[in-house]
């Protein structure tokens, strides 16, 4: 199953590299990623495959939520489908 995971905050040194460490840690693997900075605002927004997440994605989202206010970002981890569906025009 595909994740959509975004990062956006204050730029800062090592944002890609504690996010993708912390997904690599629970067997969560990147298959796309995209990212930008403007006006020193970091943007990103990654494609995963959480076929092998060695926990509920439940319990994921929430981790990956306190990384980024650990780090003063806003990291959000949804379902693609529910990506998907909350986006469509």
């Amino acid at each position: 199953m595909k994740a959509i995971v975004t990062v956006v905050g204050k730029d800062q040194v090592g944002i890609i590299a504690s996010v993708c460490n912390q997904l690599a840690q629970y067997n969560v693997n990147v298959l796309d990623i995209s990212q930008t900075v403007m006006q020193g605002y970091f943007t990103m927004m990654m494609v995963v495959d959480v076929s092998a997440c060695t926990v509920p994605l439940s319990q994921l989202c929430g981790i990956m939520e306190e990384t980024g206010t650990a780090k003063g970002l806003s990291i959000r981890l949804q379902r693609e489908d529910i990506f998907e569906a909350m986006h469509r025009i």
